[in-house]
């Protein structure tokens, strides 16, 4: 029977197990090349068993757009590398190299020059830029460049190739008659929308040794109305195999639904399996995927049952690099899940290196390391079991302090619980679980249902103080605010709902809360001040568009600019427009936002020099702020 930790084989390349890391960009230096950073998370990610590691795009050519990120068009970026593949493969991990011949109408760091593309369409991120088409000497000169940057893959030493031609970038907008509007050899029948990639790949083998393996990554449906279908996909996949490549990673999804290409909280886990039993049963090449494809058995059971050779991790490789070791030695309770937040992601395009919220290390493995235990004692004094203060309390006992963690409620987890509240965040759930199993395995010692006060804190003896008491929910002056519900109270199972139910709050909390109401209720209604829902999440473009279809396939009615004007116990006012509506209301919740409770840090301070308020009792943020906070308070300690 076939198993994920089979030792296998594509082409010349051998393989100790059947899990790769999905190509994911990552930051560089000013020339293109890859940083130390770079180079120290790749060399993580190979301790951590993957069998083999697959680089994000390598552009081969910034003659047309800017460079996203790295860059592998210069015989000077072999040497950076060369290390990092060095470096990989002192861990038993291979290398494949991904080489993109451009973003094209994906282009997202210039808004003020038209980008190239295969046609004359909207550019994605700035739509008033119409993109210019790529002339076809243009095109022949990034083919032989793709060749030129697969022979510089091959002098670094790389494993493996792999063409960047999926998920509505560059040569996928050849492949889209949506994007490609061309009447020469490039545009019309799939054939010739598909020769540009044809091309590349003709290009890619000259340029390497026989029997080295050359992976394409395509998409074979977009999952967009009136975008790519599954049966072109299937002939899509037909002619790459008789292209000769080796393997075929299968995606999905493109920009305009980007939740189907990088999955989210909300995504299901294996959301692309149907698309790549399709593929399995028209080739017979291997199989690469991915697609929340992070729970252990769900990862075995596709690889058993023979949909997938290979199955791809992403984003749970930033949260937790150790997957496979762990899957491999059974330890699934130390696994720390990846929770679909996309921080990653908004970190990257928002010119930042890339961030994990729930992993701090990530992209500083070296910068960020704790410093090893050395005997030294130390007393750590945690106030707050939320997300912060568990990771506080986790990060000092790995360095081997005494800690006290004290929760007032009845449970680890704080914030988190209202925020995994909806059955479609399952994930968050399982943040908890993970950190509170951490907790207790480190031997933190954990007091809950005692809630600290000035007066208990007055005997307190500790080296440090992390305060992490969280937020409140706010309670905003609207007349008749007694008849509404606290959201976290729904989302945390302590109230039920009626059949007509107003949210008053767009955000993230408010929006959650409705879509989850929504399947059983007769009507759900956010209202919201600002001019739009979600105005202030600051999260990802493909949690935030999958969020808004749930609102929208669920038939959540939003009310925008709009003010509350008074809550009756069975309907609610608001003024709109100089017009006052009343809606009928069984259920009112009140999602307005939440306040920082911070009441406790003068009695800390006179018990203890040392004192760091964290997560939310800072302000109301994100869990990214709150980990993060909580790590580097015990990290910095001397």
């Amino acid at each position: 029977m076939r198993t994920l930790f089979d030792r296998t084989r594509i082409g010349t390349m051998r393989l100790k197990n059947r899990i790769f890391m999905s190509p994911m960009g990552t930051t560089g230096e000013a020339d293109g090349a890859y940083c130390n950073e770079g180079i120290d998370y790749f060399e993580e990610r190979a301790k951590g068993g993957a069998g083999l590691l697959i680089t994000g795009a390598n552009v081969v050519s910034t003659r047309y757009e800017p460079r996203p990120c790295t860059e592998l068009s210069d015989f000077h970026h072999v040497e950076r590398l060369n290390m990092l593949i060095d470096r990989c493969h002192h861990w038993g991990a291979k290398v494949c190299v991904q080489l993109s011949p451009g973003l094209g109408r994906q282009q997202f760091t210039d808004p003020f020059t038209p980008p190239y593309s295969a046609g004359s369409v909207s550019s994605f991120w700035f739509p008033d830029l119409i993109c210019k088409p790529f002339a076809v000497d243009d095109i022949h000169y990034l083919v032989e460049r793709v060749g030129y940057s697969s022979s510089l893959a091959v002098n670094a030493g790389a494993d493996a190739v792999m063409l960047h031609a999926y998920g509505g970038y560059l040569l996928d907008q050849f492949h889209s008659p949506q994007w490609n509007n061309r009447t020469d050899e490039y545009g019309g029948s799939l054939e010739n929308r598909m020769r540009f990639t044809l091309e590349c790949i003709e290009a890619m083998r000259s340029n390497i040794p026989a029997g080295m393996p050359l992976i394409v990554k395509f998409t074979p449906h977009q999952r967009v109305e009136g975008f790519r279908t599954l049966d072109e996909g299937v002939e899509m996949a037909r002619i790459l195999e008789r292209a000769g490549v080796d393997a075929l990673l299968v995606d999905a999804g493109c920009y305009e639904e980007w939740f189907q290409a990088i999955t989210t909280v909300y995504s299901a886990p294996g959301h692309k399996l149907d698309v790549q039993r399709a593929i399995r049963e028209v080739v017979s090449v291997p199989l690469m995927g991915d697609g929340k494809l992070i729970e252990p058995d769900l990862a075995r059971k596709v690889v058993e049952e023979g949909t997938l050779d290979y199955v791809g991790l992403a984003h749970q490789l930033l949260a937790d690099p150790y997957w496979p070791r762990k899957v491999q030695q059974g330890r699934y309770e130390d696994i720390r899940p990846c929770i679909g937040c996309n921080e990653c992601l908004l970190a990257g395009f928002s010119g930042k290196h890339y961030y994990c919220a729930v992993n701090p290390q990530c992209y500083a493995e070296k910068a960020y390391a704790l410093p090893k235990p050395d005997g030294t004692k130390r007393s750590v004094l945690v106030i707050g079991g939320g997300p912060g203060g568990m990771e506080a309390a986790i990060t000092a006992r790995q360095r081997g302090f005494d800690v006290e963690l004290l929760e007032k409620s009845e449970r680890l987890g704080g914030t988190l619980w209202p925020a995994g509240g909806p059955d479609f965040k399952r994930d968050i759930i399982r943040l908890i679980e993970s950190m509170e199993t951490q907790c207790r395995k480190l031997g933190v010692t954990i007091t809950l249902g005692k809630e600290a006060t000035p007066e208990t804190l007055a005997e307190v003896k500790a080296d440090k103080i992390i305060l992490a008491t969280g937020s409140v929910p706010a309670v905003p002056p609207i007349p008749g605010i007694e008849n509404a519900i606290p959201v976290t109270k729904y989302l945390t199972h302590q109230a039920e709902v009626g059949r007509n139910v107003v949210v008053i709050g767009g955000g993230l909390a408010g929006t959650e809360a409705a879509c989850a109401i929504a399947p059983d209720a007769d009507s759900v209604t956010i209202v919201e001040m600002l001019p739009d829902i979600l105005a202030t999440a600051a999260h990802c473009l493909n949690n935030d568009q999958h969020l808004r279809k749930m609102v929208a396939d669920r038939g959540v009615t939003v009310v925008t600019g709009a003010t509350v004007s008074d809550i009756a116990p069975d309907s609610l006012s608001y003024e709109k427009d100089g017009e006052t509506v009343t809606i009928p209301a069984d259920t009112v919740l009140n999602a307005v936002g939440f306040t920082a409770f911070d009441e406790l840090e003068e009695a800390c301070l006179a018990v203890c020099d040392d004192v760091a308020v964290i997560g939310d009792a800072v302000g109301p943020r994100k869990i990214l702020d709150a980990i993060h906070e909580g790590y580097h308070a015990i990290r910095i300690m001397e």
